[in-house]
């Protein structure tokens, strides 16, 4: 597994390799249906939980709305506060603004804490070009670095490995990334963390600048906020004397008013906890109490194409809790890589073409990556209608094709069903020859794309006669 997503295959096809993965199987299985039943367990202790739930989906659409004059009043509140704000269209931007804020502090490293947007812009990979070394201190996040892999799900970015794959990983790799595992490291979890804090408190003491995304941004303060449940996030926020960090544009809520609903939705919508753990809340600078420098970079990088789509649009309000991944049959089956983006689930699957749009193979086949089943949608918790997504993009690829030429197969069956559409003789003629030979076709097509497409059904059987004889019989 390389650390980019660039290049890799359509969503089948790396489904098909994925599903013959035993092992992977069943680590997703037990994990997301175990976090799928304590979150079900979770949400039913709240009886106004669906008044919430649209609370979350009203103050999200209404931002959105006016999301020009909630950034720019963003943007004045984090400059008042003394911070500094940077506008990055696309991820090639974003990457120079932060490896130049990098470079001026003179460091060549740099802590991080989980951040989606840096996944998304490939932020390691292109300060790894440029001599400079990120170490990810979110626990899940640290396994998938040191493993040499890309993260799975939103929330727990390891959990196709078990903790044997972990302690494996750990061994071989942590001593050339810093402090080596201790002897005798066993996979139990409380072994597993502790060698993964002795590892990070290196890290921590030793760095200059961190860089970190955010759950959300507060535009009455320009206050950003994170939430995590290990306190990594915490030390990574406070310690270091320079702090970038870069967030999405869709990220924002006007009031803490607003605040206090999803302070109530996303954890027990994510790790199924009454109230987070660790909520993190910084604004602008203060002498003697945290980082000196404080820059936020605002990144557009597709949003606001996406917020220009009426359908589309509202998959920019999701605030990463992973609730759709936990229930959907197909990323169980499937997992997280298949999806070959930092956005991995029904949610990848409406985000991800949306933001990158539709010119490659994978993308173009990820509305496809669902069965249309709706529990995403029933667990969403600020209620996207993803299954109204995947089919409006879906349209979309049909459309494009169509304007490329379309395929080659459906093109041929189509100007075949035309003519015999336009022919009743050739098509009665047709539909009695297969009538005729109806004992004769096979339930599954050895050849060709029907091959492909028989693989997981059976061809429909044929009536003894057709339509045309049975209502001579009946209707004599």
């Amino acid at each position: 597994m390389s650390g980019t997503y660039v290049g890799m295959p359509s969503f089948p096809d790396a489904a098909h390799r994925a599903t013959r993965d035993k092992q992977l199987r069943a680590n997703l299985t037990r994990a997301t249906h175990t976090i799928r039943d304590k979150r079900a367990r979770a949400v039913a202790e709240l009886e106004d939980w669906e008044g919430l739930r649209q609370a979350g989906k009203a103050i999200k659409d209404e931002t959105l709305a006016h999301l020009d004059d909630y950034l720019l009043q963003l943007e004045a509140k984090v400059t008042e506060a003394g911070g500094i704000v940077h506008w990055a269209r696309d991820a090639d931007e974003a990457n120079r603004i932060v490896t130049e804020l990098i470079r001026a502090t003179g460091q060549t490293e740099v802590v991080k804490v989980k951040s989606m947007a840096t996944q998304e812009i490939g932020l390691n990979e292109h300060l790894a070009a440029e001599g400079i070394s990120a170490y990810e201190t979110d626990l899940a996040e640290l396994i998938v670095q040191l493993g040499d892999d890309l993260p799975s799900h939103i929330l727990v970015p390891a959990i196709h490995k078990n903790r044997t794959e972990i302690r494996d990983i750990f061994n071989r790799a942590m001593g050339h990334w810093g402090r080596p595992a201790p002897e005798g490291l066993t996979d139990t979890p409380a072994d597993l963390a502790e060698a993964a804090r002795l590892h990070l408190r290196e890290k921590f003491l030793r760095a200059k600048v961190a860089v970190s995304g955010a759950n959300f941004m507060v535009a009455e303060t320009g206050t950003l906020v994170v939430l995590e449940s290990e306190g990594n996030g915490r030390m990574c926020l406070t310690l270091p004397e320079t702090l970038i960090s870069v967030v999405g544009i869709e990220k924002i809520v006007p009031t803490w008013r607003d605040l206090e609903v999803f302070l109530q939705l996303l954890p027990r919508s994510s790790t199924a906890e009454r109230m987070n753990p660790y909520t993190t809340t910084w604004t602008g600078v203060r002498d003697g109490d945290g980082p000196k420098q404080f820059h936020l970079v605002l990144l557009d990088n597709g949003r606001t194409q996406t917020l220009a789509d009426e359908v589309g649009r509202q998959a920019l309000r999701c605030i990463r809790c992973s609730a759709c991944l936990n229930v959907c049959p197909v990323y169980e089956r499937a997992g997280g890589h298949a999806y070959g983006s930092a956005y991995p689930g029904p949610i990848g699957a409406i985000l991800t073409p949306q933001l990158r749009g539709i010119a490659t193979d994978l993308d173009r086949s990820l509305p496809y990556a669902s069965s249309l089943c709706g529990a995403c949608f029933e667990a969403c918790p600020v209620a996207i209608d993803i299954p109204e997504v995947l089919v409006h993009l879906r349209a979309k690829v049909t459309e494009d094709a169509k304007e490329h030429g379309g395929h080659r197969l459906e093109r041929t069956a189509m100007r075949a069903a035309t003519y015999a559409m336009t022919h009743p003789a050739a098509y009665r003629t047709a539909e009695a020859a297969a009538v005729r030979a109806r004992k004769l076709i096979p339930k599954k097509v050895p050849f060709g794309a029907g091959k492909a497409w028989t693989e997981t059904r059976d061809l429909p059987e044929l009536p003894p006669q057709t339509f045309r004889q049975w209502w001579k019989e009946t209707h004599r």
